[in-house]
């Protein structure tokens, strides 16, 4: 039974790369052993390794592991741990096996356990006793923290550079339609009279913030774990602090078992992709609803829409559908990850192998999704004219009526019930809007009203008078979108 085991588990060689020192060569039965197999003498059966192996998903972490080891191989050498010489070796050939790996020439063996194992057995082969060195004073669990860490810190902030694009490309769109009027919503009903550059800058300031958290969660993340072993460190005379400089981190760790056992920069970033995905879920309800035949806003380029199976008429918004619906699987990706820590005891376990997947597919969608939703933007056109007939029916300008018998010194209380009751006539009158009203009719609801008070209730001067910073005036639209702009700009460098 045993030997069928063995059998069982055999893979084949790592590399294709033939060795040109037969000295160093190790077999590949030894090399293909894994890291913890000293202590047990059998192997777990074929299916139940490959369950408990992680390489199709840690695979992508390959150069970071190497740039990892190479770190700490130059450190050990440094230190007198290792042979200087054979510290040169082990980064001489990282180097060469990152250069295969890059150009194809090595593929990665998927049957391995995880990457880790793959390229201290490639280094192995190659190098023979010098490969095996590479592992001094560190644990797996240290090795992948950093890992981990190095490759987010270099992909975290091409997505924010993915959200930046959108965000300009959504300023860009607003910039052209300061003055393009249309109504603001609450409740899903006509509130008040904007504009589409303000609606759009609305969504942009949103996505800024998304940028942002994404920042704090780099920040917090910046710290080297390597040099933290299994979870107490090691009794070798490691140097932590050249390590953590030499990678790029602002400094090592704090505490060791903390630093192994830490998820939190997995959990912020899941969750600033799931805050974000949540912003563009929203955004494409707007745009379904604006492509809808009772609100006509948007006519999306046909290149960004699809048809119907049995209705020939059909052009539907698939793409917002989609990303509004992808919303749901990131959101479940930060719920996993919740989850996943909730019940997990200080330091290390094997739970905490299942913490990349989720991330991963959540950076991997939310790059995705942020690129279909800036294309399909890019290409929209508008209805102005539909947005700016909107504005008319459904009293937008009712708030407006108020605020102007405040400015004539009537309480704001009495001036909220004076305009309801205009509302109401209108109504009885089967008019569509405030201005429909003669003076004199107005004048029975209060003699503060006059001439004035039809130029003030048009929709383009209720977007004009609201000039207070926020506001959707022309020129405080413009104001915030230059402050964006910045402020992403300090985001993204």
């Amino acid at each position: 039974m045993k030997e069928t085991r063995r059998r069982a588990v055999k893979k084949p060689s790592p590399t294709k790369r033939k060795q040109s020192s037969p000295n160093a060569k190790q077999s590949a039965t030894e090399v293909k052993k894994p890291l913890w197999a000293g202590r047990l003498a059998e192997k777990p059966e074929e299916e139940a390794f490959a369950f408990q192996a992680s390489i199709n998903v840690d695979k992508r972490l390959v150069f970071d592991d190497i740039t990892g080891s190479k770190a700490h191989a130059a450190m050990l050498g440094r230190q007198g741990i290792i042979p200087k010489d054979s510290a040169a070796k082990i980064v001489r050939e990282l180097n060469n096996i990152a250069a295969e790996i890059k150009s194809g020439k090595l593929e990665i063996d998927a049957a391995f356990e995880d990457i880790h194992s793959f390229l201290e057995a490639t280094l192995t082969q190659r190098l023979g006793d010098a490969g095996k060195m590479v592992h001094a004073g560190r644990s797996r669990n240290d090795q992948v923290a950093v890992d981990f860490r190095l490759y987010l810190k270099r992909e975290v902030p091409l997505l924010q550079a993915r959200i930046a694009e959108t965000t300009n490309t959504l300023l860009d769109t607003a910039q052209l339609h300061l003055t393009s009027t249309m109504p603001g919503y609450t409740h899903l009903q006509k509130a008040q009279p904007v504009t589409l550059g303000f609606h759009l800058t609305a969504w942009c300031a949103a996505l800024e913030r998304d940028i942002s958290r994404f920042s704090g969660a780099l920040t917090r993340l910046d710290e080297c774990p390597l040099g933290s072993g299994a979870l107490a460190g090691t009794t070798l005379p490691l140097d932590r602090k050249s390590v953590a400089q030499e990678l790029g981190f602002r400094g090592a760790s704090v505490n060791a078992m903390d630093a192994v056992a830490d998820r939190d920069f997995a959990l912020e970033l899941s969750s600033a992709c799931a805050i974000t995905m949540v912003h563009l879920s929203r955004f494409c309800e707007d745009v379904v609803l604006w492509a809808s035949e009772e609100f006509k806003f948007i006519d999306l380029a046909e290149s960004w829409s699809t048809g119907s199976s049995i209705m020939p008429q059909k052009k539907n918004p698939d793409f917002a559908e989609l990303i509004r619906g992808k919303s749901a699987r990131v959101t479940g990706n930060l719920l996993t990850l919740l989850t996943l820590l909730k019940g997990l005891p200080y330091a290390y376990n094997k739970d905490l192998q299942e913490d990349k997947e989720s991330l991963f597919d959540s950076m991997d969608t939310l790059s995705i999704c942020l690129r279909m939703f800036a294309g399909m933007m890019k290409s929209a056109k508008f209805n102005l004219k539909r947005m700016k007939a909107s504005c008319t029916g459904g009293f937008l300008e009712a708030t407006d009526t108020a605020e102007y018998l405040v400015r004539k010194g009537l309480p704001f209380r009495q001036a909220h019930e004076t305009a309801a009751h205009i509302v109401r006539e209108c109504i009885e009158k089967a008019h569509k809007h405030i201005g429909a009203l003669t003076l004199g009719e107005l004048k029975k609801h209060s003699k503060l009203f006059e001439e004035d008070i039809f130029k003030a209730l048009t929709p383009a001067a209720c977007v004009k008078g609201r000039i207070l910073p926020g506001g959707p005036a022309p020129k405080e639209v413009r104001r915030q979108i230059k402050v964006l702009r910045k402020k992403i700009q300090n985001h993204v460098r």
